[in-house]
């Protein structure tokens, strides 16, 4: 037997908030609560707002980054 006292858990919905201004999410910006905030973390991540912070020795070059032949840093897979 199931236990009829508590709602499915399809039924079941967490209040999300906002991750820029904490209001209650709605389901059209998820999770954001507005266009504005999903624009404000759009803008936040184009402008390297966010990032993870690494421990990197002296020396060490970035990921996917190389050395062409001229001694000029390009990305990797083009030529200069």
């Amino acid at each position: 037997m199931t236990d009829r006292s508590s709602p499915p858990l399809r039924a079941v919905r967490i209040a999300a908030k906002c991750p820029i201004c904490s209001k209650p999410a709605e389901g059209q910006y998820q999770p954001f609560c507005s266009k504005r905030c999903a624009d404000i973390d759009l803008g936040r991540w184009l402008k390297e707002g966010y990032r993870v912070e690494t421990e990197e020795g002296p020396g060490e070059e970035e990921p996917g980054r190389g050395t062409s032949q001229d001694g000029a840093d390009r990305p990797s897979g083009q030529r200069g």
